[in-house]
């Protein structure tokens, strides 16, 4: 008789829950290099969470690619006006 444990599949190392915690980091790049791997390899193995990384991609490129342009000018007086409240 062969043993049941034979059938059974090895533990992933991260599961669909574990992903979803950390899935807008790991898409931002903000995951230590060996856990990053442990997740690419789950979403390639899991639809679900290939597809959910899939979609979030796509509209985080989609927001960049279609981010207004910001005047220089409001840019260096918003930081002046940091400056001052920080400096007094």
């Amino acid at each position: 008789m062969i043993s049941r444990r034979w059938f059974r599949r090895r533990k992933p190392d991260v599961d669909c829950r574990e992903v979803g915690r950390v899935l807008q980091s790991y898409l931002d790049h903000n995951v230590e290099p060996d856990f990053a791997g442990k997740i690419a390899a789950h979403l390639d193995e899991c639809k679900k969470c290939g597809l959910e990384a899939s979609t979030y991609s796509k509209i985080k490129d989609a927001l960049s690619a279609t981010r207004p342009e910001v005047d220089t000018d409001a840019i260096e007086r918003l930081r002046s006006f940091g400056s001052r409240l920080t400096n007094d």
